[in-house]
């Protein structure tokens, strides 16, 4: 018996173009694809920009540390009499709260130390300086220590002066730009001379607080004169 055997046949371009399109054999065309081009970066690296960031804080924050100066140092440098003040090193806080200098004792300003000495002069224009001159010196019990009538007349009263100046405008009851206030051990009994001695009443001798009397009068000139009992201010400490 015979048996069939598979042949195979070569078919060729032109058989090919014949056959179905599922079962034309497909040619694998290999594609090269080009690696891109390396990318340029251009700048500093975020990391180093943290780096320096960091250290330009850390020499800033040494830098403040190193200038806290302590308050008493300075104070003494510049003669004052300061307390040294408690400084949180964490906060850089006062321990004891804020102190400003103004409510610092002995505190100075450092632009003018030691400029105003204390009250010197207490200046009364008059119409008649003899009149004044004489009635002053019974007021306060000394002579004048300069005694130049046609220009000015002063009298030392204590380690402070009252000067008088002639003034032929001045008249006999003058508002007063501000009072002067004379030391007295008793206020009530200076008061009541200077009334007997013919000053005329401004203001009765009243407590203004802190056990401190004062009291205001005219002199027959047209001045306010104030008298003061002040038992916080020893005259001995005026310089």
């Amino acid at each position: 018996m015979a048996h069939a055997r598979p042949t195979t046949r070569r078919i060729g371009r032109a058989a090919k173009a014949q056959l179905p399109l599922r079962q034309q054999p497909v040619a694998v065309i290999p594609i090269l694809i080009p690696e891109p081009p390396p990318v340029e970066t251009r700048g500093v690296p975020l990391r180093q920009v943290a780096s320096f960031m960091m250290c330009v804080a850390l020499l800033c924050l040494l830098a403040f540390v190193a200038g806290r100066v302590d308050v008493s140092a300075a104070d003494v440098a510049q003669g004052g009499g300061g307390r040294s003040m408690q400084v949180n090193a964490a906060s850089m806080v006062p321990v004891g709260g804020f102190e400003t200098r103004s409510t610092m004792p002995g505190a100075l300003d450092a632009k003018e130390p030691h400029m105003f000495l204390g009250l010197r002069t207490v200046k009364y224009d008059v119409a008649d300086i003899a009149k004044a001159k004489e009635w002053y010196t019974k007021v306060f019990g000394v002579e004048p220590y300069f005694d130049q009538p046609e220009f000015y007349v002063g009298y030392n009263i204590g380690g402070y002066e009252l000067g008088l100046t002639p003034e032929p405008n001045a008249g006999a009851k003058r508002e007063s730009a501000g009072v002067a206030y004379w030391g007295v051990e008793d206020a009530h009994a200076a008061y009541k001379r200077l009334i007997e001695l013919g000053a005329t009443p401004v203001s009765d001798v009243q407590d203004v607080g802190g056990g401190i009397l004062v009291g205001e009068v005219r002199d027959p000139f047209g001045n306010v004169i104030g008298v003061i009992y002040n038992p916080h201010f020893k005259p001995g400490e005026a310089k």
